[in-house]
């Protein structure tokens, strides 16, 4: 599976990666449950690797290696912390607010830095009130002269506590035409940050409360157009936020499986290895099962992501598979593991804790399958990975090599004329 997907390149990318993850990040682990604090150094250690700027082209300084490469990365990243992975994914999701919406002067301020490692972007959406429901949003932007005064708040950003360049969706008119979206520094007058509140898992990572306060900010950090604000929310969470919680989710079950088979083969009992109890030896493949097909599917969909393929449905379907998947496995490793695994000096109570933060962002699980239905009604209204292919990051546009059955075509008649096959 690997050497279908992954180029030479490729798999340097994973080496480098998993070695750095090996070497800087776990042997930090234990600091950042002990502090349950945002490890800020290390998330700038990281951003200084590059990694961040995976899916920036190579005029603007970043590697320009697409979304299979970004999927690697996360997944090495997260198969050793899950907190580092959801840092290094955050990030990226800030990234393509920029790639796809921002103007040329945009681009050439802000992606540079990002790819050097210089600056760490955001995005941010919700809010405490409205949830998921991102047209129920209050937050607001009303123009005063050259620029814009912010006034609300938005809640469970990734990076909130290290982010530098925030894209915040607000509202500037009613209705679903009624959001624009605004590059807002974190050094600007009038932005602050709510205390971080303790969480259950990804301890190490910050994810919390933006505020703004009369925050005035130039006309010329509008991203795009008034009225983008939506268009710019879902692309960002079906292009980047739901592959990238993918990756994170395929990494947390790549140390599952890996930890619980060392586990199994070390213990013993009845005088074997504990592995070759039929039970066990079920639930390990089970949990093998698992991994290969989620990572099949994570692999699959940004793989035709980056040949500017329609596969909105196959990013969603990646990120249902991804998430249930480490969830019904990091069971499976608490089975097996039986009481050892409850303990902190074991990896595994950790891997579930992570696992468990996968599961809301971008859409619940419920949200996923909604919207797979839609793809299966030919109901879908917008195939964002159709309409922003040309932005999408992706550096090779030749022809996916196999053929796949897509979903049926939308009615919508602006993606009528998606794919069938490859």
């Amino acid at each position: 599976m690997d050497s279908y997907f992954a180029t030479e390149r490729h798999n340097q990318i994973r080496d480098r990666a998993r070695a750095f993850a090996e070497a800087e990040i776990r042997p930090r682990i234990p600091a950042m449950e002990a502090s349950r604090s945002v490890d800020h150094d290390l998330s700038r250690l990281i951003a200084r690797q590059g990694w961040i700027g995976i899916t920036i082209g190579k005029e603007f300084g970043g590697l320009g290696l697409g979304h299979l490469a970004k999927t690697i990365v996360v997944e090495e990243i997260s198969r050793v912390s899950g907190a580092m992975g959801a840092m290094v994914q955050a990030s990226q999701l800030g990234v393509a607010k920029i790639l796809h919406f921002g103007n040329e002067a945009q681009k050439r301020k802000w992606l540079p830095a990002i790819a050097k490692g210089e600056c760490l972007p955001t995005i941010a959406v919700t809010e405490h009130e409205s949830g998921s429901h991102v047209l129920g949003m209050a937050s607001n932007a009303e123009r005063d002269g050259d620029a814009y005064i912010l006034n609300g708040h938005k809640t469970y950003v990734g990076n909130s506590h290290v982010g530098d360049l925030h894209g915040v969706i607000v509202r500037t008119g009613g209705g679903s035409k009624g959001l624009s979206a605004f590059l807002v520094e974190a050094d600007r007058p009038g932005f602050s940050r709510a205390a971080l509140k303790p969480v259950m898992g990804l301890r190490g990572f910050g994810f919390g409360e933006l505020v703004f306060d009369n925050c005035r900010v130039p006309a010329e950090n509008l991203l795009g157009k008034e009225g983008d604000g939506l268009a710019v929310a879902y692309s960002s969470s079906i292009l980047y936020g739901r592959p990238n919680l993918t990756a994170v989710a395929l990494g947390i079950h790549h140390a599952l499986v890996e930890e619980t088979v060392a586990f199994a083969a070390q213990q013993h009992r009845y005088g074997s290895p504990l592995c070759e109890l039929p039970t066990i030896k079920q639930k390990l493949g089970q949990m093998q099962s698992r991994l290969m097909t989620a990572r099949l599917a994570a692999y699959h969909a940004v793989h035709m992501l980056d040949r500017a393929l329609p596969c909105d449905a196959e990013l969603i379907n990646a990120k249902l598979i991804n998430v249930e998947h480490a969830l019904d496995s990091a069971r499976n490793a608490m089975e097996v593991h039986a009481a050892c695994g409850l303990f902190a000096d074991r990896p595994i109570e950790r891997l579930l804790r992570d696992a468990h933060h996968i599961f809301a962002p971008a859409g619940t699980s419920d949200v996923q399958l909604l919207r797979l239905a839609e793809f299966a009604l030919g109901t879908s209204k917008t195939q964002w990975s159709q309409r922003l292919a040309s932005s999408a990051g992706s550096q090779a546009h030749h022809e996916c090599p196999v053929s796949y059955q897509h979903s049926p075509p939308s009615r919508d008649a602006a993606t009528s004329d998606r794919l069938v096959s490859a």
